[in-house]
């Protein structure tokens, strides 16, 4: 097995168990690694601080392990029987979809699992994890048994690595009954939602947003509801349970919209229209004071760190719209799913929207990710989901 030497005083973090090694606090490589073999990490003193997958990039290993469990044959079998076993703790009622691995959260980094009513979707961020995906195959299979339908692959469109690499979304894995479908219908909350997992974006739905969408509908009784950025209608279908007197939905994306004018009548709601437009130019235009809820839900502005600065001007744009229309008394739920964004710069751009639109806003809550989309404490990058519920005067 390869060794990777850390120079002096580098190996404060992993003692921290932080689960990434930096390229620059290496000291010299023992062996000829190729990217996605499992490597020992071994410090000044020639302890061996724990085991994981190289790979060429700043990132150089991300850690399985801290001590030699990721050498073990059950290894994936207790990962993620283990991440199982947590999502049943939560007791999610009326709902048959959520996030069964989160990478760092559940120390797979690298690794994204998603469940949908008997069919798993998998997600390789990392090298390593693609070259792992027989053994995840296994041990889903395992922990899952009769009720796994099927196994996904959809790691190329998010794969860093392509380079050398078979990258070819499809199934792992079918039973017999599955047919060759990539659309099936979920529930969440008691409410029906059509997934796409081989068009859609991601895994298919935002399943990070279930909790918030679940607020959303304690507060849309009897308001018009503007949600941008809608993407399928999560927001929009919660919000018209909770009673809105009616609900606009705006999506750049026709695909979006299509899917979700299907979940508005599979539902069977009525009181929606739904708008293939630019969402920003929608809000600028649209008249002033329609609206007394609105959704702000937008794509990552950031995906790394140089891009900051612009995306916290995007932020602040896009809210200060949001807040110059929305009537008296309104509510505005605005989110950030920016990674490197943090909630302390989130919430300052949105200060900045707020003094820039010249009205009087109150924060009513604080918002972030639910519990199977886990923030491993060693980890803190993983808190990525951030939001505000904001009252305008």
């Amino acid at each position: 097995m390869t060794r990777i030497h850390l120079k002096k005083g580098r190996e404060e973090s992993l003692l921290r168990r932080h689960p990434w090694l930096f390229s620059g606090a290496i000291s010299r490589i023992e062996g000829e690694p190729y990217e996605g073999d499992i490597v020992s990490i071994i410090s000044q003193s020639g302890e061996c601080l724990g085991y994981g997958h190289f790979q060429i990039g700043s990132i150089a290993v991300r850690i399985l392990s801290f001590d030699d469990a990721a050498l073990s044959a059950d290894f994936w079998k207790d990962r993620i029987g283990a991440a199982y076993r947590h999502r049943l703790s939560l007791s999610l009622k009326n709902t048959n979809c959520y996030r069964l691995v989160h990478g760092e959260g559940d120390m797979l980094p690298g690794l994204i699992v998603d469940w949908y009513n008997g069919v798993a979707v998998v997600q390789a961020h990392s090298v390593g994890m693609f070259l792992s995906l027989e053994k995840i195959v296994d041990a889903l299979i395992e922990v899952y048994g009769e009720k796994l339908k099927a196994i996904y692959d959809k790691s190329s469109g998010t794969a860093p690595f392509k380079a050398g690499l078979d990258l070819n979304d499809g199934y792992l894995y079918r039973n017999e009954d599955f047919t060759d479908e990539c659309e099936g219908t979920v529930m969440e909350n008691g409410h029906k939602f059509i997934v796409n997992w081989d068009e859609g974006q991601k895994t298919g739905f935002f399943l990070d947003q279930r909790e918030n969408r679940a607020l959303v509908e304690q507060y849309a009784k009897g308001r018009n509801v503007l949600n941008l950025f809608s993407y399928t209608g999560g927001f929009s279908i919660y919000a018209l349970a909770g009673g809105a007197v009616g609900v606009d939905s705006v999506d750049s994306s026709s695909k979006a919209v299509a899917m979700m004018e299907k979940n508005v009548a599979l539902n069977a709601f009525s009181n929606h229209h739904s708008f293939c437009e630019d969402a920003i130019d929608f809000v600028k235009n649209s008249p002033k004071d329609k609206y007394n809820l609105i959704i702000v839900d937008p794509p990552a502005f950031a995906k790394h760190r140089g891009a900051i600065r612009n995306a916290l001007r995007g932020y602040q744009k896009l809210n200060a719209a949001a807040i110059s229309k929305v009537a008296p008394g309104g509510i505005i739920f605005t989110f950030s799913c920016s990674q490197v964004v943090d909630s302390n710069s989130f919430a300052l751009a949105v200060f900045s929207a707020a003094a820039e639109a010249g009205r009087n806003v109150k924060i009513l809550d604080r918002l972030n990710q639910p519990a199977d989309h886990p923030v491993n404490i060693f980890h803190p990058e993983g808190e990525y989901l951030k939001g505000l519920v904001l009252y305008v005067e």
